[in-house]
């Protein structure tokens, strides 16, 4: 049976998630179990040897996530198409949690982060299969090389599952141009994060933005074949949020409970991470009272009480609340330009869902 969007939004659950957040989250996973157990019985027949490269994939997708992409793709596409088919774009769901995961990995390995998700990261997983495997080469170096190719197979697995879309027989190449793009500009986001470009907010779009909140959007509006004026109305609700999601990403970065980011307390300020709370800081306070939070910046021997010190800092400051200021206006700024915009009234409903889903504190 076809299964159709609701057609309002629904009350918040207990989890801080909307009931239709969680039906797609149901359906993305099954999609995702059934293409796993589709691609091991093709490793198992073509290389069986490189078994653990797959493993490593599996595990860091389907270990959680609120699966927050594919929410914004389904929300989208019901915005443009009053008769919309979640499993006409099911498959696409799917593709952006595998090319997640495959940026996920990469990333995890250049930050040197062991945690993902509250369990092993990538190369740190690998390692330790290597070693239950007794292969005689269980060095470091090994694994992170599986872990780069873990990351290489999600990005040619969230291909070929884009390519499976009902919906995209309808503008199948300019899909694909969109997919491509979100993937060129995390690229180049990416690439300026680890140079230290002091343009964090192009950065930010660039690596977080650009996959999270607007090239779902894209991607949904194209499979539910929108208008030009749909298009360029997701476009002005989807800039600001994607900049809210980011910062949102950065307040639990350094004060999220790790039982929800998957990592240790105040991980951003460790890895060195020119966060917004980060620019926020250097714009806003004296060089004398920034010294808590710079000593512990960049320090990944820092201790939990100068961690703990620091945060107090951001907080004492008034850091932590003109960036939670920002993250308040751009939610609210992507709501306004749904006002009067030429979409479907239920599918303009998720989109707010949506905006107040990232701009709550406990999500």
């Amino acid at each position: 049976m076809r299964s159709r969007l609701p057609q309002r939004a629904s009350a918040w659950q207990k989890d801080g998630s909307m009931q239709w957040i969680a039906e797609v989250r149901q359906a993305v996973d099954g999609r995702l179990e059934k293409a796993f157990a589709a691609r091991r019985a093709e490793l198992e027949a073509l290389a069986p040897d490189a078994a653990p490269v797959l493993d490593a994939l599996e595990a860091l997708t389907m270990r959680g996530g609120k699966r927050l992409r594919p929410a914004v793709l389904v929300a989208a596409q019901r915005a443009v198409d009053p008769h919309a088919e979640v499993a006409d774009v099911i498959a696409a769901c799917a593709a952006l949690e595998v090319l997640q995961s495959y940026l996920l990995i990469h990333d995890d390995w250049m930050d040197g982060d062991r945690e993902r998700r509250g369990g092993p990261a990538a190369h740190v997983l690998l390692q330790s299969a290597l070693r239950t495997m007794d292969h005689p080469d269980a060095s470091q170096h090994l694994a992170d090389s599986l872990a780069i190719l873990a990351g290489d197979l999600g990005a040619a697995l969230a291909t070929e599952l884009l390519l499976e879309s009902a919906a995209l027989a309808k503008r199948g190449h300019e899909t694909l141009a969109a997919f491509v793009r979100v993937q060129r500009d995390v690229v180049y986001g990416q690439a300026m994060d680890m140079l230290g470009s002091r343009d964090v907010s192009r950065m930010q779009r660039l690596k977080t933005g650009s996959y999270t909140v607007e090239g779902p959007l894209e991607l949904g509006a194209l499979l539910g074949n929108a208008t030009d004026g749909q298009l360029a109305a997701l476009r002005r609700y989807g800039k600001p949020l994607g900049e809210a999601f980011q910062i949102r990403d950065d307040l639990l970065g350094t004060f999220g409970d790790p039982a929800t980011t998957g990592k240790p307390a105040g991980n951003d300020l460790r890895t060195g991470k020119r966060t917004s709370l980060v620019v926020e800081l250097e714009a806003s306070a004296p060089s004398a009272e920034r010294e808590a939070v710079e000593r512990v910046l960049g320090d990944r021997g820092a201790t939990d009480g100068e961690l703990r010190r620091a945060m107090e800092g951001l907080v004492e400051l008034g850091v932590k609340r003109r960036v939670e200021a920002r993250l308040a206006t751009l939610v609210a700024e992507a709501c306004h330009a749904l006002d009067g915009a030429p979409l479907v009234l239920a599918g303009t409903a998720l989109l707010r869902d949506l905006a107040h889903l990232i701009g709550s504190r406990e999500s």
